[in-house]
Formats: C-alpha cells, sequence, structure tokens
C-alpha cells in the first residue's frame, strides 16, 4: 500500500473518533445533566470548553508540528484525547466533565492541527483535492454512527459509554499512528518557538470566547463579560504587534496573508463555518419545539446532511483537482446558501420530508466547499510551514464554529424564555411549545437562518475575487520523507 493511503487511514481514524464524539455528546446532554445534577450553564460548557480549548491551541500546536515533527505530536494527540475520554467517561460531577473535555478538546487540538498537514505531505498537490474529499466521507459516516451509537447507549446502557467508546479507537488509533506514520523532515530550519506570541494569543481568544459565552449565560452587561470583550482587542493588537516587529519566528506568519488565495479562502472558511455549523442546533430546537419529535429522533435529521457530504465529499475532492477550487468552492456556497433560504421559510405546517431535502442540499453545499477550500489554503502554504498553515485553518474555522454556537442559542434566548430554551438544549421538552411561542421562536429561527445565508454570500464575493486560481495543480512531489520507522519524530 502506497504510503499516502495509510497516512489517510490514520487521519481518518482521529477524524472518524472526533466526529462520534460530536455528535453523542449531543444526543447525551439531557441523561448527563439529570445524572450529574447539572445546571444548564455546566451543561453549556460541556460544549464550549471542548471548543474553545481546540480552537486557542491549534495555532501554537501547528508551529510546534513544524518544529519537532508531525507523527510526535499525531501520536501525543491520540493519546491525549484518549485520557480525555476516559476521564469524561467517570467523571463524578458536572464542573469536572467540563475539566475533563478541556483534556479532550486539547487532544483534539493535537489532531487537527496535524491532520491536513500530514495529507499535504503524503499526497502530490495534485490529489490534495482528492484526499480532502475522501476525509468528507469519515465525517460524513463519523456523525451517521454517532447518531445510531447514541441512540443504542442512551436507550439501553449508561451516558458514560459515549466517551468510553473512544478508548478502544484511541488506542488503536495511537498504535497504527506509531507504527505507520513516516517522520517528514520540512526544508527550512527548525528555529525557535515564539512563547510570548502563543502565550498573547491564546489568552485574546480566550478572553474573546469567554466574553461572548458569559454574555449569552448571563448578561451582555455582567462586568465579567465586559471585562473580557474589553480586553480581548487589546491583547490582539499586542500580539500583532510582537508577531510582524520582534518575534523571529512567529506562529502566525503575516507573510502568508499577502497571498490572495490564502487569504481570501481563509476568511470564506471562517464566515462558513460561523453561517452553518449553528444549523443542527436550530432545526434541533425547531424538531423538539415545533414539530414534537423526542431529542433522539430529531438527531436522526442530521442523517441526511451527513449521507450526501459523505456521498458527495470525493466528488468535490475529484473536481477541485480537475477544474480548481474556486468554480467548487463558489458552486458549494451556492448551494449552501440557497439551502439556508429554504430553512428560513419553514413553518409548523412543514413536513420532515421538505426539512430532509433541505438537510441533504446543505450537506451537497458542504461536500463541495470543505474539500476545495481545504485544498486552497493547504496548497498556498510552504510545505516547511504546513503546520502554520493548517493550525490558522483550523483556528478560524473554529472560531466561526464557535460563534456559530453562540449564535444560534442567542437567537433562541431573544425570542423564548431562556428555561424554555434549555429543555430544548438538553432535550428534555415534553410536547409542543404553544402556539405563541413557537411563533416567536420561528420568527427568531427565520432571521438567524437569513444573516448565516447573508454571510454565505459575503464568502462567495472573497471566493470570486481570488480571481481564476487552481489549487491542486501539480507544483511537483510531496516533501522528501524518511524511511518508516518504529520511534514517533
Amino acid at each position: 500500500m502506497e504510503y499516502k493511503w495509510k497516512a489517510l487511514s490514520v487521519t481518518s481514524t482521529g477524524a472518524l473518533m472526533a466526529a462520534v464524539d460530536s455528535t453523542v455528546v449531543l444526543l447525551a446532554l439531557f441523561p448527563m445533566a439529570a445524572s450529574l445534577h447539572s445546571n444548564f450553564v455546566t451543561m453549556i460548557w460541556v460544549i464550549i470548553a471542548y471548543l474553545v480549548v481546540n480552537t486557542a491551541l491549534v495555532l501554537s500546536l501547528g508551529r510546534l508540528a513544524d518544529m519537532f515533527g508531525r507523527k510526535l505530536l499525531y501520536n501525543v494527540g491520540f493519546v491525549v484525547f484518549t485520557i480525555g475520554s476516559a476521564l469524561c467517561g467517570f467523571a463524578p460531577t458536572g464542573l469536572t466533565l467540563v475539566g475533563f473535555r478541556v483534556v479532550q478538546g486539547t487532544g483534539a487540538a493535537l489532531l487537527t492541527s496535524n491532520s491536513f498537514a500530514i495529507l499535504s505531505e503524503a499526497f502530490p498537490r495534485n490529489e490534495n483535492g482528492r484526499a480532502f474529499g475522501l476525509m468528507s466521507i469519515v465525517w460524513g459516516l463519523g456523525n451517521i454512527l454517532g447518531v445510531i451509537l447514541g441512540g443504542v447507549i442512551i436507550t439501553y446502557t449508561t451516558w458514560r459509554w459515549i466517551f468510553l467508546i473512544n478508548v478502544p479507537i484511541g488506542i488503536f488509533g495511537t498504535i497504527w499512528a506509531y507504527k505507520t506514520l513516516r517522520t517528514v523532515k520540512p526544508e527550512g530550519q527548525r528555529g525557535s518557538f515564539d512563547l510570548p506570541a502563543a502565550v498573547s494569543f491564546t489568552a485574546g481568544l480566550l478572553s474573546l470566547l469567554l466574553g461572548i459565552t458569559w454574555g449569552l449565560l448571563y448578561s451582555w452587561t455582567n462586568v465579567t463579560t465586559l471585562v473580557a470583550l474589553a480586553l480581548s482587542p487589546v491583547i490582539f493588537v499586542a500580539f500583532i504587534v510582537w508577531e510582524g516587529k520582534f518575534s523571529k519566528d512567529p506562529i502566525l506568519d503575516f507573510d502568508f496573508f499577502r497571498n490572495r488565495v490564502f487569504a481570501f479562502s481563509i476568511i470564506a472558511a471562517l464566515l462558513q463555518f460561523l453561517a452553518v455549523f449553528s444549523v443542527n442546533f436550530l432545526l434541533i430546537f425547531y424538531l423538539e419545539g415545533i414539530v414534537g419529535l423526542s431529542a433522539l429522533k430529531s438527531a436522526y435529521l442530521i442523517i441526511p446532511f451527513a449521507l450526501a457530504a459523505a456521498a458527495v465529499g470525493p466528488i468535490g475532492g475529484i473536481l477541485t483537482d480537475r477544474l480548481g477550487f474556486r468554480r467548487v468552492s463558489l458552486a458549494g456556497l451556492a448551494i449552501a446558501a440557497a439551502a439556508l433560504v429554504l430553512f428560513s421559510q419553514l413553518t409548523v405546517s412543514s413536513t420532515l420530508l421538505e426539512i430532509g431535502a433541505i438537510e441533504t442540499l446543505s450537506g451537497v453545499g458542504l461536500a463541495f466547499f470543505w474539500p476545495s477550500n481545504t485544498a486552497a489554503i493547504m496548497s498556498s502554504t510552504p510545505p516547511a510551514k504546513f503546520g502554520v498553515g493548517s493550525g490558522t485553518m483550523n483556528t478560524f474555522r473554529n472560531t466561526g464554529m464557535v460563534l456559530s454556537f453562540a449564535l444560534s442559542l442567542t437567537a433562541a434566548t431573544s425570542v423564548i424564555p431562556a428555561g424554555i430554551v434549555y429543555q430544548l438544549f438538553i432535550g428534555d421538552l415534553s410536547g409542543k411549545l404553544s402556539p405563541q411561542l413557537a411563533s416567536s421562536y420561528l420568527a427568531g429561527q427565520s432571521f438567524a437562518f437569513e444573516i448565516s445565508a447573508l454571510l454565505l454570500l459575503v464568502a462567495f464575493v472573497f471566493i470570486a475575487l481570488i480571481g481564476g486560481g487552481r489549487a491542486g495543480k501539480p507544483s511537483g512531489p510531496p516533501p522528501k520523507q524518511e524511511a518508516a520507522s518504529g520511534a514517533p519524530s
């Protein structure tokens, strides 16, 4: 078997584990809250803590991977994620579960900051789209498997198994990565790690996300909210000044952003994740509160989206290699925006068949955009700095996810009482919303989907402004690789 397929199998294992975990955790919020006697805020942080630490660390970890080797950090990622999963499975309280989710999120950051770089090194540039398209299959099937496993686990066992199932997968992934991955030595010198930049960037991002989530959970006039939001831009300015004027080996190379393909594709990725990540949250609220389905049955509506993404993703990747990223990305954004417009038209009488059809359309849009956008970003990144490029991409995408999560909850809590939103969020609502609340929620949901569609149109403009560039054209073989060895890099 060629090395590129072995590398794909390793990164697919990590992606599958993360995809399954992201779905099952949402389904198990109610049994977790009941078992641990936790409140709404704690359950929110079970989700947010994982996303926040993942977002804050990927940039620094990408730089470390460029310095010390992706094989080493990817192996460590499997180990940390597996340990974090086991700890979550035995968490005695809600607060300890949040803390253990931080450990799990750190492991996820180690995996995601390296996976795209590993694939970019293993596959020739003219096959990047194909590689990332195949990863769409893994994410789609992982989401489907998460729904199925979540249903079985919640129905027949304890919620703790949603975390414990990661342990055998993680052990296998650790061993397989250790034996399979090669040590790739990028061109250029190792350099040094910019600790002040890493600390200031992480602090600035955490301050921003803390301010947003605190305002959402408590009040936008809360002292903690105001202080966190005020500190964030100050810290980011200090980070930018340090990186631009004083850093010898920056963790965020601003020269990357002089490349229009890289800069505009990164912005489009942020806008796309900001627009789309909240969709499934709002739809689950809709299916529970308007249609009257249970949380588990509501989650079944994720399946058409995931199936479409898995089935069409490889096609999107192949088209990217043949036609270039720009056309495929534009097609994906247009399709996804059309799906959001259709979602904004949902009423109390909309059928499950209609919702499933729109979800399928949304999945097709993602299947075109995701591999083409990833190929554009990674193919415009110098091989010696694949870790920084991958970390930058994931930082922007994850920030969009966290902000989108906040957007969906803000849209819901602005039109219906927070207590009802809590019941919808953890899947504990018995019956439909009253006609008055249903009408209010539909209005808020429609507005949120319209805003999301507008964000995708802005992303469309950025991709269109890139011009006729083509990602994935042949540009020589991948970086020179050492022979496989049993020792980590």
